[in-house]
């Protein structure tokens, strides 16, 4: 049913329950608020929050912060009573601010972007001798005009030397201190050095670059004296973190409640005027095939990028008095947020699409949680650097009560405590969003009101196994 705010209420019958044969999958709706009132996305006012710096100030810490989303700090850090024992960590969270994606520029922007400086590192390194220390080799992007070609697929911003994406100068800063904030709580909780131990802390990547890029500011605020750090990666074709392995079944319940779905393309029909006023400033075509006008992704992209790193929003190059105004930039992300809570938690099969498409890596987590349980594990810190493509199905399967789209440096932390209660062992998990206990719209938890704070592992355990199921029921599941 369509309710009169013009959202999809959870009332529809699971079309796909066939695809989840092996799991016994109940989708609890979000809560109703403005992020998924499509009337107030379409004529209201203002941004969820902030989009063009990365400080927040103290006193709000904790509100959505697109260019650099709240973090476990010390200053807001909530310590649990001391009959709990912090056992173990799994942190995953998205790569911090970057230059927009080349897919996401327009043919040719107005204004430049400089990254002379800073940029991607790439280079070999040995074990012995001169190949444990060669010369850094940092790319910068150019090019060439006796290159034909060079013109063919648009100079966007013309003559940059930067890559599309690559995490900017202040995303690094933001990387690090990350790291710096995550070091002062978990120093003492977990006996941290100074210098990552591989034994005792893992760090894990995706093949894009920027997640490695991040990954080296971040572990020069968490382990200030480590030089050289081993980051694990899975390949492409199965990689669980980046959601990449094979999955027929998702694409086709993802494409049945949007492409396929009226309760998507509404907003897509009302948005139409907006959409106009954006292509009269970018030069996009009407009838565009990249995706312009198929979610407001490319649009989305481009334009906090731009805010993040305090550049003007965009003007047309035919017509420099046309330009995108702050009330049409703002409605450009109301839009993208109310599309990311219908993609993964207003939409009836989000959480089977989630479950079948981020399944696997929750299936890792379960694993290292049971290794620690079991004490068979010496690893007491796991650290994913992502995207938010991971953070957004994991948040759909944890059916977070507010979804929004992560912004820049969103984090999910899992702390697992043990708590010794008459010679008995028992273990808690906690689940931080935000730096943050999650509340969600399970019905269990903290006084069975969906908060993940200090509930038993093993509930978690059961819940993972009725929505996921093990391993190889995931993988069939996928096939179907």
């Amino acid at each position: 049913m369509i309710l009169s705010n013009g959202l999809m209420f959870a009332s529809l019958a699971l079309d796909f329950v066939n695809f989840a044969s092996a799991t016994d999958i109940v989708h609890y709706p979000p809560k109703l608020t403005n992020l998924n009132n499509l009337t107030f996305v379409l004529n209201g006012i203002g941004t969820p929050g902030i989009f063009n710096s990365s400080i927040t100030p103290d006193f709000e810490y904790g509100m959505y912060n697109w260019c650099n989303m709240p973090h476990v700090r010390a200053r807001e850090y909530q310590t649990p009573s001391s009959a709990y024992t912090l056992k173990y960590i799994e942190i995953i969270q998205r790569h911090h601010k970057r230059t927009p994606y080349a897919s996401n520029t327009f043919f040719k922007e107005d204004i430049p972007w400089d990254c002379t400086g800073e940029g991607p590192v790439y280079y070999g390194k040995g074990t012995v001798g001169v190949t444990d220390d060669p010369t850094v080799i940092q790319w910068s992007a150019y090019t060439n005009s006796q290159n034909p070609f060079t013109n063919s697929v648009g100079p966007g911003f013309v003559g940059s030397n930067c890559a599309f994406p690559q995490i900017t100068t202040g995303g690094l800063n933001d990387s690090y201190t990350h790291g710096a904030d995550l070091r002062a709580v978990y120093t003492e909780r977990l006996n941290l050095s100074t210098k990552a131990d591989p034994n005792t802390f893992k760090i894990r990547v995706t093949s894009n670059p920027i997640t490695s890029q991040v990954s080296g500011g971040l572990l020069k605020g968490l382990f200030p004296d480590s030089s050289d750090v081993a980051a694990l990666i899975q390949a492409d074709a199965f990689d669980s973190l980046t959601a990449s392995y094979s999955c027929p079944a998702a694409k086709s319940i993802f494409t049945a409640y949007t492409t396929d779905s009226s309760h998507w393309t509404e907003h897509l029909v009302n948005a139409a005027g907006i959409y106009e006023e954006l292509d009269e400033v970018s030069g996009i075509a009407a009838d565009d095939t990249a995706g312009w006008h198929t979610s407001f992704d490319h649009y989305y992209d481009n334009l906090s990028a731009k805010q993040c790193d305090s550049k003007p929003l965009p003007c047309s190059v035919n017509d420099t008095f046309l330009c995108v105004t702050q009330p049409l930039a703002d409605t450009v992300f109301r839009l993208g947020n109310y599309e990311y809570s219908y993609y993964y938690r207003d939409a009836y099969n989000s959480t089977l699409f989630s479950a079948l498409s981020y399944g696997a890596w929750v299936l890792e987590l379960v694993g290292h949680l049971k290794e620690q349980v079991e004490g068979t594990s010496d690893v007491k810190y796991f650290h994913n650097v992502a995207h938010d493509g991971s953070l957004s199905p994991l948040l759909g399967i944890l059916q977070i009560s507010e979804m929004v789209w992560p912004g820049m440096g969103s984090e999910i932390v899992f702390e697992l405590y043990e708590k010794n209660s008459n010679s008995i062992s028992n273990f808690f998990l906690r689940v931080l969003w935000g730096g943050q206990p999650m509340q969600t719209s399970l019905p269990f938890g903290t006084n069975s009101g969906g908060l993940l704070d200090m509930i038993p592992v093993e509930d978690f355990f059961e819940y993972v196994h009725n929505t996921i199921g093990t391993g190889p029921e995931l993988f069939a599941a996928c096939q179907k």
